[in-house]
């Protein structure tokens, strides 16, 4: 364990988000915004809302770092057409430090891989958490966003990352499987930890008015039956012919259809987001992976 702590890079006062600054240039140490984007069921859109909302607050001026923590079925990368040489499960058994792994996403964005088809790690011990704070500890100063893509469904390792966070985003679809999974992600959040604030965020839907149902829908329940919940609604994407081509294309919606009805959805979701102060309670990102201890 002391040898992999002790891979840690130290700052040199480069800007991470430089263009003309490696990519394994270490980091800073001020506040930073974590949000983690988690759905009941897979199959919802999640991981291409990550990106492109990357991507959107990007383009917003945020420097944007994205965790892929669907740690055994990565998924980031494959939607970017990325191939990264290595990935958290280095970062984690120590051969690899923290900015050596990250990899260039779209724009400005940089992405932390997971990795695929590795089933321990969707279980993390005690000590991987540990290494993760230290690792990590140093990132406050050259991102302004953490964006966490968690894996579905309600796994220790979506729990613990969901606990860390100041915000969470669920993102749901019309369909009755996505609510109903959905609803329970957020109840067992609400009943085992007693978190209780939501954003609902309606993927892959008609049109606003759908969306809006999605969000009642999920939110009546919970009103009846969480008492205290605050579910708060970010917004809608609408089910557009852009988002699969550009999966297809291995591209971020924004890239590849900036014109698209999804797109300027997601950057109005991006805006909505950008312009809500983050809640201050957990204010920065030693708090962020030291919590994760207690998890």
């Amino acid at each position: 364990m002391d040898q992999a702590l002790g891979l840690k890079g130290k700052g040199t006062g480069q800007d991470l988000w430089d263009d003309n600054r490696p990519l394994n240039a270490p980091f800073g140490d001020k506040a930073i915004r974590t949000i983690a984007v988690s759905s009941g069921k897979g199959g919802v859109g999640k991981s291409n809302v990550v990106v492109n909302l990357a991507l959107a607050l990007d383009r917003l001026g945020q420097r944007v770092l994205i965790l892929d923590a669907d740690l055994g079925l990565a998924n980031v990368d494959v939607l970017l057409g990325l191939a990264p040489k290595f990935n958290i499960s280095h970062v984690l058994e120590g051969s690899k430090r923290f900015e050596e792994v990250l990899v260039a996403g779209p724009g400005s964005v940089r992405i932390m891989p997971a990795s695929s088809g590795v089933q321990e790690l969707t279980r993390l011990s005690d000590e991987q958490k540990l290494l993760l704070v230290d690792l990590l500890d140093d990132l406050e100063g050259d991102v302004d966003v953490l964006l966490i893509d968690t894996g579905a469904g309600i796994s220790d390792t979506v729990l613990y990352f969901n606990l860390a966070a100041q915000e969470k985003i669920v993102v749901v679809t019309s369909e009755p499987t996505s609510l109903t999974d959905a609803y329970a992600f957020i109840k067992v959040m609400y009943t085992r930890h007693g978190e209780r604030t939501f954003k609902i965020l309606a993927n892959n839907v008609g049109d606003e008015r759908e969306g809006r149902r999605v969000f009642s829908k999920i939110s009546r329940v919970a009103d009846h039956f969480l008492d205290g919940l605050s579910l708060d609604y970010v917004g809608w994407i609408p089910r557009d012919p852009s988002v699969p081509e550009s999966v297809r294309r291995q591209q971020a919606l924004l890239q590849a259809f900036p014109g698209a009805p999804a797109a300027k959805a997601i950057m109005d979701i991006a805006k909505r987001i950008h312009r809500q102060p983050p809640p201050g309670l957990k204010g920065n990102i030693q708090f962020f992976w030291r919590r994760l201890l207690h998890v």
